[in-house]
């Protein structure tokens, strides 16, 4: 098994995708990347705290390969906004993928060269070592699923959805 942390704007976005992966055994909301220990959500959207809102990708690469999780990365959020996705605007809300070892930074620095090809403008993804992480407030885990009809859901998190199903038919299970 490996995770991998990436941050691609709202992490309720990324959850939805992921959980519906076929190989992904866990997904967990939080936060990572900033000063204050033990962040709750509102600190966390203040934009004071430095913390990016992520997700904790747990994957077994027998199944899924690591090039299909950063893919379905790319093709889930725009990578080419620095500190923005859509309506969601701050740092908390960056493009970021934080490295637990060499080896994991060197993948993550391969899939953004990957996906530029993709993009016309310049991927600002940030690639950071990993400090702590942080589980999000339970009402954050697998947001999707428990909320499908609310407005966020709706407008937002489905067309990142059909996006991904797009590209990805075949690795998602939905």
């Amino acid at each position: 098994m490996k995770t991998f942390v990436l941050g691609g704007g709202c992490f309720w976005c990324l959850d939805a995708v992921y959980q519906k992966t076929r190989g992904v055994s866990e997904v967990v909301s939080g936060y990572t990347g900033g000063q204050l220990a033990n962040p709750g959500y509102e600190a966390v959207c203040s934009g004071m705290t430095g913390h990016a809102e992520v997700v904790a990708v747990t994957f077994d690469e027998s199944v899924v390969p690591e090039e299909i999780i950063l893919g379905m990365f790319f093709a889930s959020h725009n990578p080419t906004t620095l500190n923005r996705q859509g309506y969601d605007v701050g740092t908390q809300y960056r493009s970021s993928m934080f490295y637990a070892d060499d080896e994991q930074k060197q993948t993550f620095e391969a899939a953004i060269a990957r996906a530029q090809e993709d993009w016309a403008d310049p991927i600002v993804t940030e690639v950071v070592p990993l400090p702590t992480f942080y589980r999000a407030e339970e009402y954050h885990q697998n947001y999707y699923a428990k909320h499908p009809d609310a407005g966020y859901c709706q407008v937002i998190i489905n067309p990142k959805l059909a996006k991904a199903r797009k590209y990805y038919a075949e690795w998602l299970s939905v």
